[in-house]
């Protein structure tokens, strides 16, 4: 007989769910006379387009099983759009896998790549926890490092890179990621590149791993992650999609054939409405840009010091003191921050601002941080 009691919980290896520590600081914050600002989460709040509620009813009468591969038309309307968009070559529907939402594919993809104990995996000393809880469920070893020559001889599996960065708005240029793709083709490793903000540059290019001036139009070993929730406001729609190594997504779509991980019909006709039209992102990103300007000149109106930041939906802003002596601070005046340690240990006197709040909601922020 089976000996239950040597089951492995796979819960008992992950960190604690970061935002569950955040309760007292929300109590605190929404204790507000005018109500909580929450700035703690990258959770949009616009309307979805017409147009894409529109794509979404096109979809909506399907009676059968969709594929997990997407409809063609899904898989060549997100190729065009990358090479339209961010200026990415030689892409087409053979390099495209649509997503269930792009965490799920960052907690899953290093277990369907075929990793486990043994292997090692680069993350972002500063990262979307996400990253490292999809090493550990893997049973993978998690290895913090911005700098992958400082790492000596190590032959990890994979490198994950984040850039434009989830926290920090950091943006990797082109060299760098020349460098990159260039040490993990020497050591056979894969890099996933977590590129769910690039349409949010502001203070500088942000650049794919798939363009051609950091790849030279080889895609082999590379894996590009991107998202709807934030050009287009889909986090409810889940919607994201894979883009890469055509032998790379052919494996990954084998395993996500037979784990039944497929995108509903309907939020596949919703996505490809949103990868064919560019109207609707332009107006996001303007609202974001709008929102920035508002928040990071209150925020240094404060005291604080803005890092990196150069892209994405969030300001990396620090007091230089512990991150929950900030969030405190923050949260007496009605300002709900993410405590930069949920990123990692380098980030333990930050806090991380969204961007993700309504207008009136900002500018609550930026008066409260305004009075002298």
């Amino acid at each position: 007989m089976t000996d239950k009691t040597a089951r492995r919980s796979v819960a008992t290896t992950l960190p604690d769910f970061p935002w569950d520590t955040l309760t007292e600081a929300k109590a605190t914050a929404a204790a507000h006379p005018d109500g909580i600002v929450d700035l703690s989460v990258g959770t949009p709040v616009d309307e979805i387009a017409d147009v894409i509620r529109r794509g979404l009813d096109d979809g909506a009468g399907f009676p059968g099983y969709p594929t997990t591969s997407g409809t063609s038309a899904l898989r060549d309307a997100a190729a065009a759009a990358l090479i339209r968009r961010y200026g990415i070559a030689d892409v087409d529907a053979s390099s495209i896998l649509p997503l269930i939402g792009t965490k799920e594919a960052i907690a899953s993809v290093v277990s369907l790549l075929g990793f486990g104990p043994g292997d090692d995996i680069v993350i972002p000393e500063v990262a979307y926890p996400t990253y490292e809880v999809g090493v550990l469920l893997a049973g993978a070893r998690p290895v913090r490092s911005d700098s992958l020559f400082a790492l000596g001889p190590t032959n990890p599996g994979a490198v994950f890179i984040n850039s434009p960065s989830n926290p920090t708005g950091a943006v990797l240029g082109v060299d760098h990621l020349r460098k990159v793709v260039a040490w993990a083709r020497e050591r056979g490793a894969i890099v996933i590149s977590d590129e769910c903000y690039l349409g949010l540059a502001w203070d500088a290019e942000a650049v794919s791993i798939l363009d051609p001036r950091v790849s030279d139009g080889d895609t082999t070993g590379l894996l590009a992650v991107h998202s709807l929730s934030k050009i287009s406001n889909l986090a409810g729609y889940r919607a994201g999609f894979f883009a890469g190594d055509p032998a790379l997504v052919a494996e990954l779509l084998a395993v996500r054939k037979h784990a039944g991980l497929i995108v509903p019909y309907p939020v596949q006709t919703a996505m490809l409405a949103a990868l064919t039209d560019d109207d609707h992102v332009a107006v996001q990103r303007e609202r974001y840009l709008n929102r920035r300007v508002v928040l990071s000149t209150a925020v240094r109106h404060a005291g604080f010091r803005i890092d990196h930041s150069e892209a994405g939906l969030y300001l990396w802003a620090t007091r230089d003191e512990p991150c929950r002596d900030t969030v405190a601070w923050l949260a007496e005046r009605g300002i709900l921050a993410a405590p930069g340690e949920f990123y990692g240990p380098a980030g333990t006197k930050h806090v991380r601002l969204a961007l993700t709040a309504t207008d009136e909601r900002i500018a609550a922020a930026a008066a409260r941080l305004t009075v002298d």
